[in-house]
C-alpha cells in the first residue's frame, strides 16, 4: 500500500479589524510552524480596502510581513479562487483575513495506521475553541 503523504489538512480563515496581521499573530503561526503539530501547506492574506477594493497577498509576496516567507508551503495553491472569493465577500471595508491551508501532520501516523487496519472514520467534527470554553466555563459555573 502506498503511504499516507499527509493527515487531515483543514481550511482556517481568520478575519482582522484591520488591515494588518497583528503581532500577536504573527508570533503564533511561527511558533505553530515550529512545531511538528501542523504543516502549512498554504497561506494566502485577503484584504478589502476602504473603498470596497480587494487586494489577495499569496505568501511569496508578503516580505517581512508574517516573517515566514522563508517557510517551504507543502503545497501551495490548495486555497483556490472560490475559496479565496468567499473570504473576501465575508470581510467588511478596511479588513483583512489570513487564510490558512494546514495538514494536521501529528495525525499522518494514526491515519495510515487507520487504513492499514481496514478501519474507516466514521465521524469527524471540529469544535470552536470559543465553543468548548464557554462548555467548560458553564459546567464550572454549576
Amino acid at each position: 500500500m502506498p503511504s499516507t503523504t499527509f493527515g487531515p489538512v483543514e481550511f482556517v480563515a481568520i478575519a482582522f479589524p484591520e488591515e494588518r496581521v497583528p503581532d500577536a499573530v504573527k508570533i503564533a503561526i511561527a511558533d505553530l510552524l515550529g512545531s511538528d503539530v501542523v504543516r502549512l501547506l498554504d497561506l494566502t492574506v485577503v484584504r478589502k480596502g476602504l473603498g470596497g477594493e480587494i487586494d489577495v497577498v499569496e505568501v511569496e509576496d508578503l516580505g517581512d510581513e508574517l516573517d515566514i516567507t522563508e517557510t517551504q508551503l507543502g503545497s501551495s495553491g490548495l486555497a483556490g479562487q472560490e475559496d479565496i472569493d468567499d473570504v473576501a465577500a465575508n470581510l467588511e471595508p478596511g479588513t483583512s483575513a489570513l487564510v490558512l491551508i494546514v495538514e494536521h501532520s501529528w495525525a499522518r501516523e494514526f491515519v495510515g495506521a487507520v487504513r492499514d487496519a481496514g478501519a474507516a472514520v466514521i465521524a469527524q467534527e471540529r469544535i470552536p475553541a470559543e465553543v468548548v470554553n464557554e462548555i467548560v466555563e458553564l459546567a464550572e459555573l454549576v
